[in-house]
């Protein structure tokens, strides 16, 4: 994977994918196997519908699509044990789910892949990138991940969690995802997503993000833009764009209310998008406030943050180094 040093507010669809996990009859359908565990979270947030409009809308705008689905033969429990994995598989084993071939492991009429799009070979456990999604990825130069689909606390976090480390930029479409429950739900897009993802954002934000053609000016964070958190929780209001300078790296003047004279002051490299007049940062509004991001940057300040050389530290863990193979 390759590094980005400040990337675009838009979304480049020449390097970015939508994934989309799992978008089978057993978790979708109101006959599969899964459904009542599902459809409280499906229900509310119109999944089905959701999906197909991104996949349709990615289409559109030159985003490739990606789905990764599951499917389960007789060798995977008889020889492999996947029953005795984890209580996910138990789970999946015991009810008959996402058995190869049948009506639950198909697509769901309303989300049918298209020509042009890709087709993973199944997963077996939480982890889709345990298929040929990296092969593909690295074939399209893929370097932003956009994943949706279910379920939110196993399939869907496990993938984004696993190609966030992998380097991708990873964001999670909130909106078109579901989960068996919806605390399971809520805990992955307030608490867990906000964390190790790039943003959580909704389907409308991320297609009026792609890119079309705007120059860097005018697709970056302008003052009178509402700032949100990477849990979607408003931050405040874009007072003053500030340019880098004499070491001091570009930053956001953002009015955090009306009543409180209370600024803070962003930097520019933590807005990962920007959609219409909302501007989206790197971090949950939750955690805001334990930043310190309530005085101007200084030269000092961003080189401290940067911390030592490799060349100054003696041992990475001060009194050890690490034992090596």
């Amino acid at each position: 994977m390759s590094t980005h040093g400040n990337p675009s507010t838009s979304f480049d669809p020449a390097r970015t994918a939508v994934l989309v996990i799992d978008p089978v009859n057993d978790f979708l359908h109101e006959e599969g196997a899964a459904w009542e565990m599902t459809k409280s979270t499906v229900k509310k947030n119109d999944v089905v519908a959701q999906l197909s409009r991104l996949a349709e809308g990615a289409r559109a705008a030159g985003v490739p699509v990606l789905f990764g689905p599951m499917a389960y033969t007789a060798e995977d429990y008889a020889d492999e044990g996947l029953q005795r994995r984890s209580g996910i598989n138990r789970l999946m084993f015991e009810n008959r789910m996402f058995l190869a071939g049948s009506f639950g492991a198909d697509f769901h009429p309303d989300i049918q892949p298209q020509p042009g799009d890709i087709i993973l070979a199944p997963h077996k456990g939480t982890d889709v990138l345990q298929t040929d999604l990296r092969e593909h990825l690295d074939r399209l130069g893929t370097t932003h991940l956009v994943i949706a689909g279910m379920t939110a606390n196993l399939c869907v976090e496990s993938t984004g969690r696993h190609a966030t480390e992998l380097g991708y930029d990873v964001t999670f479409l909130s909106d078109a995802i579901g989960a068996e429950s919806l605390p399971a739900y809520e805990a992955s897009i307030h608490l867990n997503f906000p964390l190790i993802a790039n943003a959580v954002l909704e389907v409308d934000e991320f297609l009026g993000s792609i890119a079309t053609g705007a120059t860097p000016a005018e697709e970056g964070a302008q003052p009178g833009d509402t700032v949100y958190g990477s849990d979607r929780g408003q931050v405040g209001t874009v007072e003053e764009v500030v340019a880098a300078s004499d070491g001091v790296p570009a930053y956001l003047v953002v009015q955090r209310g009306a009543i409180f004279d209370k600024h803070l002051f962003v930097p520019l490299d933590a807005v990962t998008h920007r959609s219409g007049t909302s501007t989206f940062i790197n971090i949950p509004k939750l955690v805001v406030s334990k930043l310190p991001w309530d005085e101007r940057p200084t030269a000092e300040a961003a080189a401290a943050k940067l911390g030592p050389s490799a060349a100054e530290v003696a041992a990475l863990y001060r009194t050890h180094a690490p034992t090596g193979g």
